[in-house]
């Protein structure tokens, strides 16, 4: 972290909110799974009723922000045993197309070169700078066309990106052919017993979902200074409970950036020892969007 230096007495809070727990994982996972459980009954609920798309919005979100259990589960701070985060970055991943050896490879570039243009791989697909392309953005296309093509691309064993390792590319072919085999498997499936419950309970959900998942990640770091000073080039956005539970304290993302190590349980004690450092903040989600959708009528 750049700016100054923490006092004798911070370092130690810090250090002290490094510990990472099996129990506390498990139990936020399980309370992502029994939301799922709920929102999945509402979809089932509804089916041919006016109150279907509410409920697939809502199953949708519940299902992208399963990237958020990936994110923590890659940086291998959502629980202490290495497995346990190896097993739910993968359950996670196959939810939402996220390899996790590909994904852990991209994630750790970005946090080595946070707002570098020329190394930071999340500035490879240049920020919105128009209305229409905000717009473009939030609706996700973007997102899955390249993880569509990533994916196919690794599967066929072409590992072309200079942030993954020689000695991880192999992992990153297979995880990619294991991806693409367990879809087949469910599309396959789905044709034999004519059934379209993959479609209504997950497809279409992650579809009508995934907007609202990059308009919350639009904020990590769009607008911000291009430098190496964690506390202002990630933004922390100030947001409701339900919210910073749903994305495991992600809208800490100042504190995240700047120790990365901590898990996601201690980010909002970690906030409160970095308070008078996080130099980029936002009022809120919706006050982010209004600028930034301000800043593009205007010209700016």
């Amino acid at each position: 972290m750049d700016g100054a230096a923490l006092t004798a007495s911070e370092h130690a809070g810090l250090k002290a909110l490094s510990r990472r727990s099996d129990v506390r994982g498990l139990l936020r996972f399980g309370e992502h799974l029994l939301l799922l459980a709920g929102t999945t009954t509402l979809v089932l609920l509804a089916e041919g009723g006016p109150w279907l798309v509410p409920a697939l919005l809502l199953q949708g979100t519940a299902i992208v922000f399963l990237f958020c259990a990936a994110h923590e589960a890659i940086h291998r701070t959502a629980f202490r045993t290495r497995a346990l985060n190896d097993a739910v970055a993968w359950i996670c991943g196959l939810a939402i197309l996220l390899p996790p050896a590909h994904f852990r490879a991209f994630h750790l570039a970005h946090h080595r070169y946070t707002q570098d243009p020329a190394r930071d791989p999340e500035l490879t697909e240049p920020k919105p700078r128009s209305l229409g392309a905000y717009l473009r953005h939030l609706s996700g296309l973007a997102y899955w066309r390249g993880q569509i093509a990533a994916l196919l691309r690794h599967a066929s064993g072409r590992v072309e990106e200079t942030y993954v390792r020689r000695q991880d590319r192999g992992k990153v072919v297979r995880e990619a052919r294991l991806f693409l085999a367990v879809y087949a498997g469910v599309a396959g499936l789905s044709l034999w017993a004519s059934s379209a419950l993959a479609m209504l309970v997950w497809v279409v959900p992650v579809l009508l979902g995934q907007p609202v998942l990059r308009a919350f990640l639009l904020a990590e770091h769009h607008g911000c200074p291009e430098n190496g000073d964690m506390m202002l080039n990630s933004r922390t956005t100030r947001s409701n409970a339900v919210l910073r539970w749903l994305a495991w304290n992600m809208p800490f993302h100042g504190a995240h950036h700047a120790y990365p190590a901590l898990p996601f349980f201690a980010l909002p004690a970690a906030q409160k020892i970095l308070s008078n450092r996080a130099r980029t903040q936002a009022s809120g989600y919706l006050a982010f969007h209004r600028d930034v959708v301000a800043g593009y009528l205007g010209g700016r």
